[in-house]
């Protein structure tokens, strides 16, 4: 009984706080609220007999009666007053849809890889490469389809609410429209600069040889083809820079494959763990899930365990940036049309300035995945955490609702009373 009426005087006391009560002790003018949480407590015991009794559940304020029943729900989306996810952010990490996700995507990865792997050609076989190479883009957006089954059916089993399965990925809704559209774009050009700023940092140090006045590479390309070489010289550069952009674009289709898995769903998933452990968990991953291909000497012509570390290393530096991008537009659409960029780009742009008499440069010092990408991401991420942008999240922030305010109500003006006074006005 003791334990049930201190129950219902908790109860009492948070209805008296839901309703703007006064925070106090029952004193003086506080009385007459005192005696409206008694009322309370014994309405609310008489409701919790009633409810023992039917077995029935209601909702409470921002939780439930399913989440007070069952301890172990805890992983669920805290929620406004209409139910709707505060957040996307889980509030635990779904470590099995995670580890299922992984699994997935690189066992696809080498089964899709195994014909160059059982090929005597390998690599050499330029266009068995490129089509398994773009079928494996698709491997983690397959992923994300059997890793949400299992997250969802878990979440499902225990009540809880979710978000939508596009604004968890973060395809839909674009909004702010405006700001997610021009960091697209931003973010598709803004990658052209950065792969030509590795490229020539590159040149900096003395590991390639450009010849940025004469294009004397560029020129020995459009003079093979038929046609090409009676174009004049700017013609032919704005021509090629064109088509640049329009390769980046196709290949932002296939970029979207990658893109949701790693920054929509995975990067969301982790993201409880904190910005940067989930930002290099993703990297690390994505790394790794090039191994089909790296180890066959695809990208730098290491086909060992150093050319795998330099695509994780790579990965990694791109990541951070791609990973920033999902998280300060809460789209994942800037980080499609980037990594798409970034494919599109980088042969393109080494072809543009490469001088003809030039030996083959080391693309693990040279490539925007290598040494000298490393060193431009890590200026841009130094911009980037010196100006605060990471702490920016409106979508992948940790949101939780802010506790009620306590209103206090005004205490009544005392009453004045009257002696009564003698002829003479004198109190008796």
């Amino acid at each position: 009984m003791r334990t049930a009426q201190a129950a219902a005087w908790t109860e009492a006391a948070a209805t008296v706080w839901d309703r703007g009560g006064i925070v106090g002790t029952g004193t003086g003018e506080n009385e007459n609220v005192v005696a409206g949480a008694e009322g309370a407590a014994t309405s609310a015991a008489e409701t919790e007999a009633s409810a023992a009794e039917t077995e029935t559940s209601t909702a409470v304020g921002m939780g439930t009666d399913i989440g007070r029943a069952n301890p172990r729900v805890q992983d669920h989306l805290e929620v406004d007053a209409k139910g709707r996810p505060l957040a996307i952010v889980p509030a635990t990490v779904p470590w099995l849809a995670v580890a299922v996700f992984v699994a997935v995507a690189v066992v696809l990865a080498w089964l899709i890889c195994l014909p160059l792997w059982i090929s005597d050609e390998g690599l050499q076989d330029v266009l068995l490469v490129q089509l398994c190479g773009q079928a494996m883009m698709f491997t983690p957006l397959l992923s994300v389809i059997v890793a949400m089954i299992v997250q969802r059916r878990r979440v499902m089993r225990r009540g809880a609410p979710q978000p939508s399965i596009p604004r968890y990925l973060g395809m839909w809704p674009l909004r702010p429209f405006g700001r997610v559209l021009g960091v697209t774009a931003a973010s598709l050009f803004g990658v052209f600069v950065l792969v030509a700023a590795a490229y020539l940092l590159g040149s900096a140090f003395g590991w390639v040889t450009f010849d940025l006045t004469g294009l004397s590479g560029f020129k020995m390309q459009m003079a093979a083809l038929p046609g090409m070489g009676m174009i004049p010289l700017p013609a032919a550069v704005i021509v090629y820079l064109v088509i640049m952009v329009f390769n980046s674009l196709v290949t932002a289709i296939f970029a979207f494959g990658e893109e949701v898995g790693w920054r929509g769903w995975l990067l969301t998933s982790l993201r409880p763990l904190g910005t940067w452990p989930a930002l290099l968990i993703v990297g690390v991953v994505w790394g790794l899930w090039h191994a089909p291909l790296i180890l066959l000497g695809y990208n730098f012509s290491r086909p060992d365990i150093t050319g795998l570390g330099f695509m994780i290393g790579g990965c990694v530096m791109i990541g951070v940036l791609l990973g920033w991008l999902r998280l300060r537009t809460g789209s994942v659409w800037p980080a499609v049309f980037a990594h798409g960029g970034l494919n599109g780009s980088s042969a393109m742009l080494l072809g543009l300035f490469i001088d003809a008499a030039a030996p083959t440069p080391d693309m693990a010092l040279i490539a925007t995945l290598g040494v000298a990408g490393w060193i431009v991401s890590a200026l841009v991420i130094a911009v980037l955490l010196a100006t605060g942008q990471f702490r920016r999240q409106p979508e992948l922030g940790i949101k939780r609702p802010k506790p009620p305010k306590a209103v206090t109500t005004p205490a009544p003006a005392p009453s004045e009373t009257v002696s009564p006074a003698t002829s003479d006005g004198s109190g008796l």
